[in-house]
C-alpha cells in the first residue's frame, strides 16, 4: 500500500464558474486558473502522484503550457489514474478537506462523491468530502481564495 497527500490553492473571481469535486456550484464567484481550476479533484490528483513519486500535477499539466488552457480537471484526474494503473496501483480510499467561507459545500457533497467514485472507479463510501470554513481568517476569510486537502491510500494489485 502507498499514501499519497495532496494540496491545492486557488484564488476566487467573479469572472469565473465554480467548479468543485468535478460538479458546477452555483456561487457568485469562481476559482481562478489555468484549467477550470477545480482544486479538489487537483488535490486528489497530487495525492495521487505523490503516492506514486510520480511528482506532482504541475509537472504533468503545467500552466506554461496553452494546449491545456482551461482543461477540464476531470480529464487530468483520468490521466492521473491511467498513470496508477499503469504502475499497477488501484485506490482504497480518498478523504479530502475544502476550506472556503462561500458557498456552502456540504449540500454538494454526495453529488462530489459520485462524480469523484465515477471517475476513480470506486464506491462512493470510499470518497469523504469534509468542508470547513477559515473562520473569516486570511485570503480565505476575506472570501478571496480556496484551498483543498487530500489523502489517498492506493493497494497494489
Amino acid at each position: 500500500m502507498r499514501i499519497g497527500f495532496g494540496f491545492d490553492v486557488h484564488a476566487l473571481s467573479a469572472e469565473r464558474e465554480f467548479w468543485l469535486g468535478g460538479i458546477k456550484i452555483p456561487a457568485q464567484k469562481g476559482i481562478l486558473g489555468h484549467s477550470d481550476a477545480d482544486v479538489l479533484l487537483h488535490a486528489i490528483c497530487d495525492a495521487i502522484l505523490g503516492a506514486l513519486a510520480l511528482g506532482d500535477i504541475g509537472e504533468h499539466f503545467p500552466d506554461t503550457d496553452n494546449t491545456i488552457k482551461g482543461i477540464d480537471s476531470k480529464l487530468i484526474l483520468k490521466k492521473c489514474i491511467e498513470l496508477m494503473q499503469e504502475k499497477g496501483f488501484t485506490i482504497g480510499n480518498i478523504d479530502s478537506s475544502v476550506v472556503c467561507e462561500k458557498p456552502k459545500i456540504m449540500p454538494y457533497a454526495l453529488a462530489m462523491r459520485n462524480s469523484i467514485s465515477e471517475l476513480c472507479n470506486i464506491s462512493t463510501d470510499d470518497v469523504s468530502i469534509k468542508a470547513t470554513t477559515n473562520e473569516k481568517l486570511g485570503f480565505i476569510g476575506r472570501e478571496e481564495g480556496i484551498v483543498a486537502y487530500a489523502v489517498v491510500l492506493l493497494k497494489k494489485n
